[in-house]
């Protein structure tokens, strides 16, 4: 694991636990009766408004909101983030990141694809296995519930925006990605959101408010950062210590404990993202150019 610097690992990890973070904040808001959709609204809006004094937006940067790439990565984090608030409404956390994790295989196969970055067999296979793995977590089929459907429409759409985040990462800067995913995704949800704003707000909820934005936006933030140097099927395995972290929380938060199938999947996706880590470490710096 020479390969990959030790900052940008240590980097994408927090950026795991602060989303996760994030995400229970967001589970709990709708626990207490809170739409998903306004709480995928809020957490767009709320971290947009705290964020913009410190964007550094410029005359010139606000053409890149006429950027159909930058309108097309911004819907796919806000689809992202809408359908994993609606599966966390019902389902553990740990087994909502784990219906998630088909979003590395996604961003994997699309980066190959559409930014030409190297592929390598092993990884390819490792990949699979964690898809089987997946698989014993979600349980398709007729006794899989619609919120784990949600799950992997989540980790589709995340994949797409890992990827996406990776075209542009070298054309714009980490803060305007950061501001324009927001200000986007908090546009796009407001016709939803409308019908579905509380009547009145408790001191929680402002809380769970402000931790479900300012997790998720931190996250993200330092996902743009290490996308600047790091290729995209790097990223990606590292995105398994997500898993732990929901897991953890998940049961901190709320008790959470998945069933024994859904713990082998979880144990499959975990060491396949390792071993795919390990392997990516192993490739020549100029290999990943």
């Amino acid at each position: 694991m020479k390969h990959i610097p030790l900052k940008a690992l240590g980097l994408v990890v927090l950026a795991m636990v602060l989303i996760v973070i994030g995400d229970a904040a967001g589970k709990e808001m709708t626990r207490q009766g809170f739409a998903p959709l306004f709480v995928a609204w809020s957490r767009f809006a709320v971290a947009a408004l705290l964020f913009l004094p410190f964007a550094g937006l410029t005359a010139g940067e606000l053409r890149g909101f006429l950027d159909w790439r930058i309108w097309l990565r911004a819907l796919l984090v806000t689809a992202a983030i809408s359908c994993i608030l609606t599966a966390l409404r019902t389902e553990p956390m740990a087994n909502v990141f784990g219906g998630f994790f088909v979003g590395p295989i996604v961003a994997f196969v699309l980066s190959a694809l559409l930014l030409k970055e190297p592929v390598t067999l092993g990884r390819g296979v490792l990949l699979l296995v964690s898809f089987a793995g997946v698989l014993l977590v979600v349980k398709p089929g007729a006794d899989m519930r619609i919120g784990m459907g949600f799950a992997v429409l989540a980790g589709c759409f995340h994949g797409s925006f890992l990827v996406a985040t990776r075209w542009l990462a070298g054309e714009f800067r980490p803060r305007f990605l950061l501001l324009s995913q927001l200000s986007i995704g908090g546009i796009a949800l407001f016709p939803f959101a409308l019908g579905n704003m509380p009547t009145s707000y408790t001191s929680d909820g402002i809380s769970l408010i402000l931790i479900s934005a300012l997790g998720s936006a931190a996250g993200n933030f330092l996902l743009v950062v290490v996308n600047r140097s790091t290729p995209a099927n790097v990223v990606a395995p590292l995105i398994y210590s997500q898993l732990l972290a929901a897991a953890i929380v998940g049961y901190l938060a709320f008790g959470d404990l998945p069933d024994r199938y859904a713990l082998w999947g979880l144990a499959i996706i975990i060491c396949s993202g390792l071993s795919s880590l390990w392997l990516a470490g192993r490739v020549k710096p100029a290999a990943q150019t």
